[in-house]
C-alpha cells in the first residue's frame, strides 16, 4: 500500500474505478456490478474511486453496497464534489452524459463551500459510510476561482476536522493540476489521460512539480478510453476519434507489444505504474472478467527490451521513467 502525500491514507497500486459500473455507455446490471467489485476485492484492490457525476449516483449506491461485508478499515474509498444532484423528474436517460441510466436527477455545478459540505454529505449516504477517505475537486477547469477560493479551502476544513484524510483534485487536464500541487497544500491529484503509452503531457509539468512537492498522483484513463485497450479502426481516444496519426501509432505499439511477447494493455499499466509520483493506478471495469483480465495484466513483467525499442524508436521520451527491469 502506497501512502498519499503527507497523509495517513494509503492506496493499493491498483486501484478500481467505479464509472464503468454505473452503465458507463452501456447498461450494467446491479450483480454484474457487484461482482465487478467483489472481483477487485479478490485480486487484492483495496482502493476504489467513484463519484456522484458517474450515473448520477448510481456508481456510489452501488460501490457501498458491493464493499459492506468488507472491513471498513481495509480500504479506501474516494469520491468528488463540484457536481451537486438534484432531484430532476421527468425520465429519459443520461446517455447524453454518457451513463445508461434513469435521469432521475440533474448536476448543477457547485464548487461553494455549502455545496462541498452538501455534495459529500449526499455521497456518504449513498456509499452507506459514515466517512470517506480521499475528497477529489471533480472537473474545476471551467470553474477555477470558485473551486480555489471556496472549495478547496472547504475540503482543508474537513481535513482538519477529520472527516477526510486526504483532498485533492481530479482532472482530465494537467494546468490547474499543476497549479494546486505548487500554490495549495493537497495531498493527491487524479490525473486522466494525460500520461499514457500515447500522451506524455504530465511528464512535462505535473509529474516533476508533484514528485519535488512529495504530492502522490493518482492515474486514470490509462488506455486513453480505449485505444489502447484494443489498438483497430474505430477504437475510441479520450471517448472520441483519433486525431490524425495516433491510430497508426497505437497500431506501432501494439506490433512491438507482440514482438517482445506481452500485450499493449500490460505495458500501458506497467507504464503508468513506474513514475515514482504515482501512487496508484486505477482501471475501470464494468465486469469480474475485465477486473480479473486488468490485474493479470498488471501483474505481468514487460520485458526490458520492450522499453528500449520504444525510446529507440521515439515511441517513447528518453526522459520517461520505465519498470526497473527496462533502461533507466
Amino acid at each position: 500500500m502506497n501512502r498519499l502525500g503527507r497523509s495517513g491514507v494509503r492506496v493499493s497500486p491498483l486501484g478500481f474505478g467505479a464509472a464503468a459500473i454505473a452503465g458507463l455507455y452501456t447498461e450494467v446490471g446491479e450483480e454484474q456490478a457487484h461482482e465487478a467489485v467483489r472481483a477487485a476485492w479478490q485480486r487484492g484492490v483495496r482502493y476504489f474511486d467513484t463519484a456522484p457525476h458517474y450515473g448520477l449516483g448510481v456508481s456510489e449506491r452501488r460501490l457501498g453496497a458491493a464493499l459492506r461485508a468488507c472491513p471498513r478499515a481495509a480500504y479506501t474509498v474516494s469520491t468528488k464534489v463540484g457536481r451537486r444532484l438534484e432531484p430532476a423528474p421527468g425520465g429519459g436517460d443520461d446517455l447524453a452524459h454518457g451513463f445508461a441510466v434513469p435521469a432521475t436527477h440533474r448536476r448543477v455545478w457547485d464548487f461553494s463551500a455549502d455545496g462541498v459540505r452538501r455534495t459529500l454529505e449526499a455521497s456518504l449516504e449513498r456509499l452507506g459510510l459514515d466517512r470517506v477517505d480521499v475528497v477529489y475537486l471533480h472537473d474545476p477547469d471551467d470553474h477555477a476561482e470558485q473551486a480555489l477560493g471556496e472549495a478547496y479551502p472547504a475540503l482543508e476544513r474537513l481535513r482538519s476536522e477529520g472527516m477526510v484524510g486526504a483532498i485533492g483534485a481530479g482532472m482530465n487536464r494537467t494546468g490547474l493540476l499543476t497549479r494546486l500541487v505548487r500554490d495549495t497544500d493537497v495531498d493527491v491529484v487524479l490525473c486522466a489521460g494525460r500520461y499514457t503509452l500515447l500522451d506524455q503531457s504530465a511528464l512535462t509539468d505535473l509529474l516533476p512539480k508533484a514528485r519535488s512537492r512529495g504530492t502522490s498522483v493518482i492515474l486514470g484513463g490509462v488506455f486513453n478510453s480505449g485505444l489502447l485497450a484494443d489498438p483497430r479502426p474505430g477504437a475510441t481516444y479520450d471517448y472520441a476519434a483519433p486525431p490524425a496519426g495516433l491510430l497508426e501509432r497505437a497500431l506501432r505499439l501494439k506490433a512491438v507489444a507482440e514482438r517482445h511477447g506481452t500485450s499493449v494493455r500490460a505495458a500501458a499499466l506497467a507504464f503508468c505504474a513506474a513514475h515514482p509520483a504515482v501512487a496508484s493506478v486505477l482501471l475501470g471495469a464494468r465486469s469480474a472478467a475485465e477486473v480479473h483480465d486488468g490485474a493479470d495484466r498488471f501483474a505481468a513483467s514487460v520485458p526490458g527490451a520492450f522499453w528500449q525499442e520504444l525510446k529507440e524508436t521515439g515511441l517513447l521520451p528518453q526522459d520517461a521513467p520505465v519498470p526497473a527491469e527496462g533502461p533507466a
